[in-house]
């Protein structure tokens, strides 16, 4: 199967609370007569989760906040393998929802009903998965955007090197993927490359960028037991935050993580050589007098979208 026979799809598992327990958003597609979760197909160029937040508001009019990443789903459809991703989701806002060719009602129902009413069992699967999880907070681990080549430059301090255009483009496009994620808290190397990454999305959050000079290059060289010590801290923050380092600094800060959080998935699939602008979202479930627990992990690359 080559990629370019591979359908890409997205979509959310939307829940809410209710005085008689969890509910779940489902939409019915007329031209299928059928009933499924809010998904739709990636568009070509766009990051997967743009388009898992895209389809929720086109589908249900509902902004979709993005949680924990579910079990990928890979089926065949209309004689095409499709690859669908699916998050959970609760809701951030929404418009009045307005019935269309695509999607002509939205239900929200008490899970089991959900899960009877959903017409492919792979979905009613999906929901079961979501449900069974804990509510989780977001640490994200970004690798600056694309800096001007170390050989390019003139300056005599490495820390002051910035992006290359594509590197601000890169950082334009983090702002609304990071934000799906309800990120609070904007923390960076002070190096100039880290800070012009996640600038725009401390001022899109009406936020500062809190600069941690041992997460930087140099410092790391230093004394890198300051590193790991602060991104222990941060670890433990219980809000929604992200971390922007370099990639030399990438594996000991994410060593950290594992070493000072109990972790329930494979430390071995945490990647850390990544991409400019590409970033790890570590989920965490907080609960009291216990150490941070880890639930899921997942990576993105922007190369990807």
């Amino acid at each position: 199967m080559s990629n370019g026979d591979l359908v890409r799809a997205a979509g959310v598992v939307l829940l809410r609370g209710s005085p008689d327990g969890r509910e779940v958003l489902i939409v019915h597609r007329p031209r299928r007569s059928d009933w499924s979760l809010p998904k739709g197909k990636v568009y070509p160029g766009e990051h997967v989760l743009a388009a898992a937040v895209r389809e929720c508001m086109e589908e249900s009019g509902y902004v979709p906040l993005l949680g924990a990443p579910l079990p990928t789903l890979t089926y065949n459809a209309l004689g095409r393998p499709k690859q669908v991703q699916y998050w959970v989701a609760s809701a951030r806002s929404h418009e009045p929802f307005i019935p269309n060719y695509e999607v002509d009602e939205i239900r929200w129902l008490p899970v089991a009903q959900a899960r009877r009413q959903l017409t492919y069992e792979h979905d009613a699967d999906t929901v079961e998965a979501a449900t069974v999880l804990p509510p989780t907070v977001p640490l994200v681990v970004l690798r600056h955007a694309q800096a001007m080549k170390r050989s390019d430059f003139t300056g005599k301090n490495d820390a002051a090197r910035p992006l290359t255009d594509k590197g601000k483009s890169q950082a334009k496009s983090l702002v609304s993927l990071l934000d799906s994620f309800g990120i609070e808290s904007v923390h960076s190397s002070d190096a100039t490359r880290c800070f012009e990454t996640v600038k725009g999305l401390a001022k899109f959050l009406g936020s500062e960028v809190h600069h941690e000079s041992e997460l930087s290059e140099v410092e790391f060289a230093q004394d890198a037991k300051q590193a790991r010590k602060r991104m222990k801290q941060l670890s433990w923050h219980e809000h929604p935050v992200v971390v922007c380092s370099h990639r030399l600094v990438l594996p000991a800060l994410m060593k950290a993580v594992t070493a000072n959080l109990d972790v329930d998935v494979d430390p071995s699939i945490w990647e850390t050589k990544l991409s400019p602008g590409s970033f790890i979202i570590v989920h965490r479930v907080f609960n009291a007098d216990k150490r941070p627990r880890v639930i899921a992990v997942e990576r993105h690359d922007l190369a990807d979208a």
